[in-house]
């Protein structure tokens, strides 16, 4: 019998989370060694599934060693990197040394892994130490294939949550990546994330392949950068759990290049950072990536010309970005306009607020496709406004369910005329909409616009400019899940007005004192 995966992620989580709160660490501190072990028990559960079945090929004139198992896509492990030697050291062993010593043995023996487990064990307790493999090991030991990475990726989620504000560097919610996956349907070529945190959109790339009967090993490349090293590992700890490899480097995005984006990738996915000031634009002077440096101290319009210029003749992506470049004026509407003009806008989804674990403000997904100048929808802008599309996880968070991922994907295929994919045999929030299965404006949810009308409204590609309202006739249930999260919004707004408050009223007070 299969285990509840849910029950277990949270069993796992509540013994983890027990064991940081009484080791006084924080959860930058703690996460990354937690999910070392997670790493090491996935390596450990693939070594051993496959260890019979390999070592039976040796003989006297062959030996078996670590290129066998890397050609079946295993990591190799010695034996002081077993989770079982580990689990049986004695009583009083210095279990921090030998998780270390476990850790650097697996990079030895896997060059791809060099420089990527963590080895701050020895910053822990023994007993933390001891208690984490234990409750690891239990469970996860009716654990196999990608419920691993299942795992590893609930607890970067829980990591983020937990961790706050840092944690936008590494963690895209789940539901944010896996509809820019199926909008921009990555079934084979070069994949670029130049913004990748933890390698969540590489993860459900590839797991879009799988649900296609494709292997991800052999149809995606995976190319990814970060601008710190502890991100780079995080990530590429990702991949090896989901038994992927990647070129994931360590770069500042608007500075270096070490992958040679332009005009190479067949899809972009990235959730870069919004609004970021004092970039050094003298040194992007003559970069390609950027044929038109914006006036404002903003990056946001350097990273969507990074994306667009980085796509291949026919290349797909998608991004999020902040609710105000779709609307931002002057030098940065004027890129706006060439980015329309050169019919490379395909699709724009309005997000509601709440999605994110360090931002609570609404946001903008932008599609872009250089393969649609030769389609019908050359001149053409889907608009969709999903704010009003989200289930209410809690109180501060919301995501979207597997249904509303489905329905907004399945729009989005209907207006480029291709085949809907349903996971069951309908979608009921798609045919109350659509009931003949083909693509029609609706009024408050989508219209196609064309440039001329983008023209009109000042080349806004804000949603809500063009879809409309609709009127909605809320439940009691419907109407207090929404009450209740614009009472959080509020009571943040408030919160951060008092704080400006009380910083003006402190330089004021400073400037009366001279």
């Amino acid at each position: 019998m299969s285990p509840d995966l849910a029950e277990l992620e949270r069993r796992l989580w509540d013994a983890a989370d027990e064991l940081r709160a009484n080791s006084g660490l924080k959860a930058s501190e703690y996460g990354t060694p937690v999910l070392g072990l997670i790493f090491l028990r996935f390596a450990d559960a693939k070594f051993a599934a496959a260890k019979d079945e390999i070592e039976a090929k040796a003989s006297a004139r062959r030996t078996i060693g670590p290129p066998e198992y890397h050609a079946q896509r295993v990591i190799y492990l010695t034996e002081e990197a077993r989770f079982e030697h580990l689990l049986d050291l004695p009583e009083g062993a210095d279990l921090g040394k030998a998780v270390n010593a476990a850790m650097r043995a697996v990079e030895k023996h896997n060059p791809e892994l060099a420089g990527v487990l963590p080895t701050t064990y020895t910053s822990l307790r023994s007993d933390t130490v001891a208690s984490l493999l234990r409750h690891i090991n239990s469970y996860t030991r009716d654990l196999e294939g990608d419920a691993f990475g299942l795992v590893y990726e609930y607890f970067l989620g829980k990591f983020a949550l937990t961790e706050g504000q840092g944690a936008g560097e590494f963690f895209t919610p789940e539901a944010i990546v896996r509809l820019i996956v199926e909008i921009i349907e990555p079934y084979h070529g070069r994949i670029f994330d130049p913004a990748c945190g933890s390698g969540g959109m590489f993860v459900h790339s590839a797991r879009f392949v799988e649900r296609h009967r494709l292997s991800p090993g052999e149809e995606l490349s995976i190319y990814g950068q970060e601008k710190t090293g502890d991100t780079v590992r995080l990530a590429r700890m990702n991949l090896a759990v989901h038994g992927l490899s990647g070129e994931i480097r360590e770069a500042n995005s608007y500075y270096d290049n070490p992958h040679k984006s332009l005009g190479r990738f067949d899809f972009v996915m990235a959730n870069p950072p919004f609004n970021v000031d004092r970039i050094d634009k003298a040194k992007l002077d003559d970069d390609a990536r950027f044929p038109d440096l914006p006036r404002a101290d903003n990056g946001n319009y350097l990273w969507i010309q990074l994306f667009a210029t980085a796509l291949a003749t026919r290349g797909r992506a998608g991004f999020v970005m902040a609710n105000s470049a779709s609307d931002a004026r002057h030098s940065e509407g004027e890129i706006r306009r060439k980015l329309i003009e050169s019919r490379i806008v395909d699709v724009m989804v309005a997000v509601g607020s709440n999605f994110f674990y360090t931002v609570t403000l609404p946001v903008t997904l932008w599609f872009l496709d250089r393969g649609k100048a030769g389609t019908q929808r050359a001149d053409k802008v889907l608009f969709i406004d999903a704010r009003s599309v989200f289930r209410q996880v809690d109180r501060a968070h919301r995501d979207f369910t597997d249904e509303q991922i489905e329905f907004l994907a399945n729009i989005v295929r209907c207006y480029r005329g291709e085949e809907l994919e349903f996971a069951s045999q309908t979608n009921d929030l798609f045919s109350a909409r659509f009931p003949d299965g083909t693509y029609a404006d609706v009024n408050g949810l989508c219209r196609v616009a064309t440039v001329e009308e983008i023209e009109a409204q000042g080349w806004s590609l804000n949603p809500g400019r063009y879809v409309g309202t609709e009127v909605e006739d809320l439940d009691d249930e419907v109407f207090e899940e929404k009450l209740a999260a614009a009472h959080v919004e509020l009571r943040e707004l408030a919160a951060r007005a008092a704080k400006l408050e009380a910083g003006v009223d402190r330089v004021l007070s400073q400037l009366l004192q001279r």
